[in-house]
């Protein structure tokens, strides 16, 4: 999902910054929500720095490619949500890909609010999905493919959907944009079908290992309801 440079340039880029400083005050909103509900300042510190030890791995260890105007990376924003809680998942999420930039691809860092919203917003909808699909008394390891899949598919298409907004933005409704949005499209489905499976086994491995997945270092939602 790293927009690729040129995409967006001179005065347009401006709408990053304010698009990011919107994803930043729905990540305030989320991590306040999880120091009320998720255990306090402290827990909520471990998880971020852990989400972001594991984002930073996501963006520079696992497989990525170039497809049109971005990269498809597996970003696994829901399973970040479900074990750490939302909170702890967008201030992951932000640090991750800004440590990124900063020591191994600073040619994004101008990219980086455009880059940073694509992440953060979806992130916000799937919290707010989860709500919905996900009934007060199931805790997260009993979750249904179904269940895991509305997450991923919610998450990962608000991806492509915000992809496609920065090129469109860009570059105008021309052919060429609209091809390699296509493609980009297209190459995101092989991660649709693949975080939900991750989802459910990782799932499945903290409910094996039920005492060690429990305390400040997952969501208290892992292993228990509402």
């Amino acid at each position: 999902m790293h927009i690729e440079p040129g995409v967006v340039d001179g005065a347009k880029i401006a709408l990053s910054y304010a698009t990011a400083a919107g994803g930043f005050a729905m990540a305030g909103k989320l991590a306040r929500d999880d120091v009320r509900n998720n255990g306090g300042v402290a827990p909520l510190v471990l998880r971020s720095l852990i989400a972001t030890a594991l984002v930073f791995s996501f963006f520079e260890v696992f497989p990525h490619h170039p497809v049109g105007v971005s990269e498809v990376h597996l970003i696994l924003g829901s399973t970040l949500l479900l074990l750490f809680g939302a909170g702890a998942a967008s201030i992951g999420l932000a640090a991750g890909l800004l440590i990124q930039g900063l020591f191994f691809a600073p040619f994004d860092l101008p990219q980086y609010g455009m880059n940073v919203t694509t992440l953060l917003v979806p992130l916000w909808g799937i919290s707010l999905l989860a709500k919905r699909i996900v009934p007060d008394a199931t805790p997260y390891v009993d979750l249904k493919y179904s269940q895991a899949l509305a997450l991923s598919t919610t998450y990962q298409g608000g991806i492509v959907a915000w992809v496609a907004f920065w090129a469109f933005y860009g570059h105008g409704f021309t052919a060429e944009t609209m091809t390699e949005v296509a493609s980009f499209g297209a190459a995101y489905m092989t991660v649709i079908i693949v975080e939900p499976l991750a989802d459910l086994a990782v799932l499945a491995v903290a409910k094996a290992l039920r005492r060690q997945s429990q305390g400040p270092l997952f969501n208290v939602r892992l292993h228990q309801g509402a």
